[in-house]
């Protein structure tokens, strides 16, 4: 890379997932927006052809309305080309297919336990975590071969668990993952301070936030707008507009307005429990909790005004993705530069020391966490610079949530411990440990054994 004139040029960056349909066409469109940043993309996927249309996808950039600098994007056929020499690597991958993903959340159900998400925790949190450990294990020690020096920014879920795993594989890596659940409730806030207090024209810029937990069970232990202390302002708009999860049952049958509807009636729940702001969707923070607290059945789920996963619906917004991936191809439909919301493309500019940035990241606690485990990844702010993520001292976990921060965080790191062992027996123990899988013992096998097999051909590395 060259830098000339205050900008950055002939950067490369390694996009590996490099066929998604929808995250990579999200970071084109944030890296055309600055002016001060340009190279080339380089598109790894096991799905080469898909890797091929973001290639045609990605060039259709150039010189189009709003677009402040120039990329090229180029589909290779190995890992090794992708990442030999990269600047950046991005990974953006799918451990397995919706049709494992539909094992992960749907069969549990036989046995009463209901999944919002199943990405992270849960039954079909721990499966996943079982195929994506050897899948970030292969990326991070191909980066210590072709760009050790490299920054890789993750967008995989189960975030903590890749994080873990890539640094377990490859200590030395500069890697950082990236969730965008805390701008959720930065917008929650606003609208709060719009309802409440009349202010108009924030931006979650506004908003400063001491971050602290693990990924998708974050909490916010302090907040301030300018010298406003939100967290009195919070407990007002709670007390006014909680209903102990007794919202009317949706009568909507359309699956997106179904599953992604949220009353925020969990978040204001757990504020009320523990006195501080849980930041993430309802969707992602029930099923850390005791499952009969949000999750107990599909009937209490929709009285908490938010939904469960449905596989099939997420099956045919493929479907609908595919179709406009072949109308962005053939020019039917245009592509258009607007900024994402997520943060890559500003990432990437703060570490080459074009700006500096302070945002959350997951990242191993280096002792921004006191009372959580070293070396665990925890999700708390951290401050960007030339070629620097440093974590911001959070100070401990306060005492009322310490004890579900602490649970998640060991559960997690116990499950990599067995998928890095490649340990079934091991992996099956943490798997009764989680606060979803409270049903006895010999069905936790049964139900363990089911999805084991089901993704077998994901677990071939493992013991039996």
């Amino acid at each position: 890379m060259i830098y000339e004139n205050g900008k950055v040029k002939n950067l490369k960056i390694a996009y590996i997932g490099g066929g998604s349909k929808g995250w990579a066409w999200k970071l084109m469109s944030d890296l055309a927006s600055y002016d001060d940043i340009s190279g080339d993309v380089y598109l790894y996927d096991i799905d080469y052809r898909a890797a091929q249309d973001n290639e045609i996808i990605g060039n259709k950039f150039k010189g189009i309305e709003g677009a402040k600098s120039e990329w090229n994007y180029k589909a290779v056929e190995t890992i090794g080309e992708a990442l030999d020499g990269a600047n950046f690597v991005v990974v953006s991958i799918m451990p397995g297919t919706f049709d494992e993903m539909a094992f992960d959340v749907h069969t549990p159900e036989k046995y009463g336990i209901y999944q919002s998400v199943g990405d992270t925790v849960g039954p079909g949190g721990l499966i996943r975590a079982l195929r994506t450990v050897p899948m970030m294990e292969e990326i991070a020690l191909a980066v210590k071969k072709y760009s050790p020096n490299a920054w890789v920014i993750n967008y995989t879920n189960p975030m903590t668990v890749c994080v873990d795993a890539m640094y377990r594989a490859f200590p030395e890596i500069k890697a950082f993952g990236c969730c965008h659940e805390v701008f959720g409730t930065k917008e929650f806030i606003i609208r709060i301070l719009e309802k409440i207090k009349g202010i108009t024209g924030i931006t979650r810029d506004d908003i400063k936030a001491t971050v602290t937990g693990v990924n998708h069970f974050t909490w916010l232990t302090d907040v301030k707008f300018r010298d406003m202390d939100i967290f009195p302002i919070y407990k007002e708009y709670c007390e006014n507009n909680f209903t102990d999860g007794l919202t009317e049952p949706s009568a909507d049958q359309n699956w997106f307005n179904k599953m992604f509807r949220t009353a925020d009636m969990v978040k204001m729940d757990l504020f009320k429990r523990f006195g501080y702001i849980a930041a993430a969707g309802d969707r992602h923070l029930a099923e850390f909790c005791d499952g009969n607290w949000y999750l107990k059945n599909p009937e209490t789920v929709d009285s908490w005004g938010f939904g469960l996963t449905n596989v099939d619906w997420r099956k045919e917004r493929l479907a609908e993705r595919l179709e406009r991936n072949e109308n962005l191809l053939s020019g039917k439909e245009e592509v258009k530069i607007e900024l994402s919301g997520e943060e890559g493309a500003l990432q990437i500019r703060a570490l080459l020391g074009l700006c500096d940035l302070v945002t959350n990241v997951n990242i191993p606690n280096r002792g921004q966490i006191p009372n959580l485990p070293l070396g665990a990844v925890v999700e708390t702010n951290a401050a960007f610079r030339t070629d620097s993520v440093s974590p911001l001292y959070t100070g401990p976990l306060p005492a009322s949530i310490y004890p579900l921060v602490s649970r998640i965080s060991g559960e997690l790191t116990a499950i990599v411990d067995a998928a890095v062992n490649r340990d079934l027996d091991a992996a099956f123990a943490v798997f009764t440990t989680d606060m979803n899988v409270n049903i006895p013992l010999d069905d936790a096998r049964k139900l363990f054994d089911e999805m084991i097999e089901k993704t077998a051909h994901y677990l071939t590395m493992y013991k039996k």
